[in-house]
């Protein structure tokens, strides 16, 4: 099976990463619509504790305008979400592939707005995962 993600694990705890995030993802011009924190959801909910996890709804306006104009259905798939999760001492950031829209829609311009979304959403985790190593080699 393909996979319909990208992801990374950073070595930072989860408040860390969390903050990077949403700072790099202004700075790849995406603006985060909703939050779902799944972890005090399932709690309230069904009183299950799971580590801190949340979803971030991100949404560049302009690709978003584009992709329905291409086609409607894509309304479906949007915002784009961004998954910050606490494993340990480390934090995985798992974001969904927007070229996987390609395999919901044939249009052309769904597929050019989703290679602009792939492209920012890869060099924010690969940002993140930057950043994190230059604060190792620092400390070193």
């Amino acid at each position: 099976m393909t996979s319909f993600t990208l992801s990374a694990t950073i070595p930072a705890s989860y408040a860390e990463t969390l903050a990077r995030v949403r700072d790099l993802l202004g700075d790849a011009g995406f603006g985060v619509l909703t939050e779902i924190d799944l972890a005090a959801t399932l709690h309230a909910k069904l009183g299950v504790d799971i580590p801190q996890q949340v979803i971030l709804g991100a949404c560049m306006p302009q690709l978003a305008h584009r992709a329905l104009e291409a086609d409607p259905r894509i309304a479906t798939m949007l915002p784009c979400n961004v998954v910050v999760a606490a494993e340990g001492e480390e934090t995985r950031v798992e974001i969904f592939d927007p070229v996987a829209m390609t395999s919901f829609s044939s249009d052309a311009g769904v597929a050019e707005v989703a290679a602009d979304a792939r492209q920012r959403l890869t060099g924010m985790l690969e940002a993140l995962t930057e950043a994190k190593k230059d604060d190792h080699a620092a400390r070193a």
